[in-house]
């Protein structure tokens, strides 16, 4: 029965799975990480690694089912608040998700953006030709979304 039960007050999960979420989140929007829009190998380990670490954050020594799933529910709870928040204040969807990123403006590729926010060449190559687009001057704009995803609109495009 001892596996069953927490060894610590269940409040001290939620708090805990409470700050893990809110500072895994500034720590990403620190790092730039938009989000794992098209996860690399690089993204899989780094999502690996952080939920393993703060596995121990929020449970700490506890091995209890109840006090794993009062952490797990606390970090869904959140997720489905701050959502529900985005989809109500722009400011704060702005705070949380971040702005998209111009990559290229009227067939111009911005190199220093795509530095910035650690977009290699050879992935953004790849999300033009995944819309049929072979150069970036066939480009009106492309765009790095908060989603981590990459939007082009070709030059044709806006034609009309």
């Amino acid at each position: 029965m001892d596996h069953w039960l927490p060894t610590l007050p269940w409040w001290t999960f939620v708090v805990r799975g409470a700050i893990a979420y809110v500072g895994l989140l500034a720590l990403m929007r620190m790092a730039g990480r938009h989000s794992f829009g098209e996860m690399s190998a690089f993204d899989i380990i780094v999502l690996v690694l952080v939920g393993g670490t703060l596995r121990a954050a929020i449970v700490g020594e506890d091995n209890s089912l109840c006090g794993a799933f009062i952490g797990v529910a606390t970090v869904l709870m959140i997720d489905r608040l701050f959502a529900w928040a985005a989809t109500r204040s722009p400011a704060f969807n702005r705070l949380v998700e971040g702005k998209p990123t111009t990559l290229v403006r009227d067939g111009q590729l911005l190199q220093d953006e795509l530095r910035r926010h650690d977009v290699p060449m050879p992935a953004f190559e790849r999300s033009l030709r995944k819309r049929g687009v072979v150069d970036a001057r066939d480009v009106a704009e492309a765009r790095l979304e908060p989603n981590g995803k990459i939007t082009v609109i070709r030059q044709s495009d806006t034609r009309g």
